[in-house]
């Protein structure tokens, strides 16, 4: 069984938090480049590293629509959907 939008919101926020640099202060809602100050090279290193843990690939078709960490677990929800 797949994990949830939720758990997989967790997920992320929980590898963010891991870093000292990330606000403490972030949620689903959060916006990776804004609120986050993520560039696009630590936008592709972050998702690796998720990827890695969830054991998917993300195509780079789709980061183009990602904004926020929940957009980021929905779009990582779909694909795991897709694989099971």
């Amino acid at each position: 069984m797949t994990e949830s939008v939720a758990d997989i919101s967790s997920i992320i926020i929980e590898k963010l938090l891991a870093n000292p640099k990330v606000p403490r202060n972030i949620n689903g809602d959060s916006r990776i480049v804004e609120d986050l100050s993520f560039d696009s090279l630590a936008v592709m290193n972050f998702v690796m590293e998720i990827e890695d843990t969830l054991d998917v690939s993300v195509p780079l078709d789709k980061l183009a629509d990602i904004r926020t960490i929940n957009d980021l677990a929905q779009c990582l929800h779909e694909i795991k959907a897709a694989q099971a």
